[in-house]
């Protein structure tokens, strides 16, 4: 199969490893241009926390609303210095999860809630989220099916034709 989705295309675009499943609770690290050390998380909460925190950093894609907080509220400002790339697209493509690898693209954080593609490697599918809630889904779908794969596809994942 020629890996014709594998492509970060964005400056956000993190590679997502999944490594680990506890009775559904899913493990792992993810890797960004900016880092040559992996972000490890335990449990998608604390992944998406530590997602959220890359973009607050980078500062893109530019929130829609400012984050809100019990304590003191933080407001972004826009960055007055690039970030610099520290690993190659080539360098992140080559990383790859246990259980399961998927490159995120967040294309927009608007309605407190990011939108962007989602590519599973392992399969070279890619496909659009609308909600963090719906990328959750997608991931934990690919996850069900590699570690029970007699289950019915999530149906997002299927071609048209039909194939997984």
């Amino acid at each position: 199969m020629g890996k014709t989705q594998w492509y970060i295309g964005a400056p956000n675009g993190v590679v997502l490893c999944i490594n680990g499943s506890n009775e559904g609770d899913l493990s792992g690290v993810f890797y960004h241009s900016y880092s040559t050390e992996s972000v490890p998380f335990s449990g998608i909460g604390q992944m998406v926390l530590r997602m959220e925190k890359l973009y607050d950093y980078l500062r893109f894609p530019y929130p829609g609303t400012n984050s809100r907080t019990f304590g003191e509220e933080k407001k972004l400002t826009r960055m007055t210095e690039e970030r610099k790339k520290i690993m190659s697209d080539d360098a992140l493509l080559s990383k790859h999860g246990d259980i399961g690898t998927f490159i995120v693209r967040v294309q927009h954080r608007q309605n407190s809630s990011w939108q962007g593609r989602i590519t599973w490697m392992e399969e070279d599918k890619t496909v659009q989220f609308r909600s963090v809630w719906e990328m959750i889904k997608l991931i934990e779908s690919a996850v069900d099916l590699v570690s029970e794969p007699e289950e019915t596809p999530e149906e997002a994942w299927i071609d048209k034709d039909g194939q997984k």
